[in-house]
């Protein structure tokens, strides 16, 4: 169905692919995987013509394509699922899913057409919502479902999904392997992106590796394990296998949360985080784990609830109050909630910190601050050519990387860590989670929330689990597993 031959494209100082050549056969669910940087995202983008190729060819079903732009790609039967959501964030969601080709009735917009239009779209994949509903009300993991509801509603015959499940929670995540079972069913090629090898080998029959912009290997799925995907992937052993530090008993209580509650996100959460302790944060989709960090960072004017800091009364009322009081914040969404994409590398690190690097009449020493974030920057393996590289040209996992980067250089003694790997490959995921232990070893105090309970379970040393919006159940380290957790976040009972 797709052919890549001698594929190649460059940005400005980086060679994101590289003779890239390889085959995707008709109806198959193909994955591409790498580390990041290696090309993934950009070779996706090329097929849905968003990225036009310096050299080498594409051809679809036995004919070259050469897309100008992603709607020629449409034309053509393409479609791509973003890693990054790129709705339109003042419109409706059933404006969003019909903005490429809105119904008119004579000179005039036909809302109820496009209402009908995007529910049977949002049925397409088992989701209700209200198509009313602006985008920017919802949940990142309910936008990101949204996204495939354009993708699949637009009925193309090869799907590009870019870290799919990276927003989603255990129940979505099913939701959308069931439907991709079904499209595969239909005969439409699907190219899966993910870091997370267990969706590989669950979802795909071959698999296609790129390491820095070069192709690897594209073999079976059956001929290959985990082990040996890693490898070529990252071109060394990986040893993913990270657990929290020795707790000393008598640790201080560093954060202490009672009664913390927000009307129609969550109610009555008490929580104690103590010094070197990290402290997992489960539960499905809308619990509210998310909401309760932001409320913590004093992004919540609405949460009431008393909080104290070192045994001392906070009160946050906004950022600038949390991090006056040593409480920092790893957002989920790095586009919206962490970066100023516009600015570069440097300027993202610093940003939290300029005060640090004020110099003569309050203007901001340069070699100072250069000096901090290419420490930073090295400490954290940031892949890119120089600190004064635009932030919006990195991928993905580099610039999860520079939020924590921030967090290092804020000096934060309470951390908030939301989503920490979410599209970051196997070999940075392990550097995150070693410089999370890393923190906790230092004494700070860690909130842990991630979708992923292989991650929590081997981090934490206690997870709390939400159930809409409150706490429903405590386990220590050696009493969680997988199935415990997920019965007391859907809330069934023991057999």
């Amino acid at each position: 169905m797709i052919r890549f031959e001698r594929l190649g494209k460059r940005f400005p100082g980086v060679a994101a692919l590289r003779d890239v050549s390889f085959t995707i056969a008709r109806g198959e669910c193909h994955a591409l995987l790498g580390e990041n940087g290696a090309g993934k995202s950009t070779l996706g983008k090329i097929l849905a013509g968003i990225y036009r190729p310096d050299g080498g060819q594409m051809v679809i079903d036995g004919q070259v394509a050469r897309f100008a732009s992603p709607r020629d790609a449409a034309r053509a039967g393409v479609a791509i699922v973003h890693q990054e959501l790129v709705f339109c964030p003042n419109l409706t969601v059933a404006e969003n899913l019909c903005l490429h080709d809105l119904p008119r009735r004579r000179w005039r917009l036909d809302r109820a057409a496009m209402r009908q239009r995007a529910r049977a779209m949002l049925r397409e994949i088992g989701l209700e919502l209200d198509v009313d509903r602006r985008i920017d009300a919802l949940s990142v993991a309910q936008e990101q479902m949204v996204q495939i509801a354009a993708a699949v509603g637009w009925g193309a015959r090869i799907l590009i999904f870019d870290e799919p499940t990276s927003s989603l929670g255990a129940r979505e995540t099913e939701k959308l392997f069931e439907l991709i079972g079904r499209l595969r069913e239909r005969g439409v090629t699907i190219v899966y992106v993910s870091h997370r090898l267990e969706e590989i080998f669950r979802l795909c029959q071959r698999v296609t590796v790129l390491r820095d912009g070069r192709h690897v290997a594209t073999c079976a799925i059956g001929d290959v394990d985990r082990d040996r995907i890693v490898h070529m992937m990252v071109g060394r052993e990986v040893d993913v296998a990270v657990e929290p530090p020795p707790l000393s008993p008598d640790a201080p209580v560093r954060l202490e949360v009672r009664g913390l509650s927000s009307p129609g996100r969550f109610q009555d959460v008490d929580l104690q985080v103590r010094a070197g302790e990290i402290v997992g944060l489960a539960g499905l989709v809308g619990a509210g784990r998310s909401e309760i960090a932001r409320a913590l960072f004093g992004l919540d004017p609405q949460a009431r609830g008393e909080v104290r800091v070192d045994g001392r009364l906070a009160v946050l009322r906004s950022p600038g109050r949390a991090q006056a009081a040593g409480i920092g914040l790893v957002p989920e969404d790095r586009k919206r909630q962490g970066l100023v994409l516009s600015m570069n590398v440097r300027e993202n690190l610093t940003l939290p910190v300029l005060e640090r690097f004020r110099a003569w009449l309050g203007r901001i020493g340069p070699g100072a601050e250069r000096a901090a974030a290419e420490q930073i920057g090295e400490r954290l393996s940031i892949r890119a050519p120089d600190v004064e590289t635009d932030s919006s040209a990195l991928s993905g996992g580099n610039q999860q990387k520079i939020l924590f980067g921030k967090a290092l250089l804020g000096e934060s003694e309470i951390l908030l860590i939301d989503e920490p790997t979410r599209g970051v490959d196997v070999g940075g995921k392990q550097e995150i989670h070693e410089l999370i232990v890393q923190m906790a070893r230092r004494g700070r105090a860690i909130v842990l929330i991630s979708s992923e309970l292989p991650e929590l379970l081997s981090l934490s040393h206690r997870i709390v689990v939400l159930r809409e919006g409150r706490t429903v159940a405590e386990c220590r380290r050696d009493q969680a597993d997988p199935e415990r957790l997920l019965r007391h976040m859907a809330g069934i009972a023991s057999t």
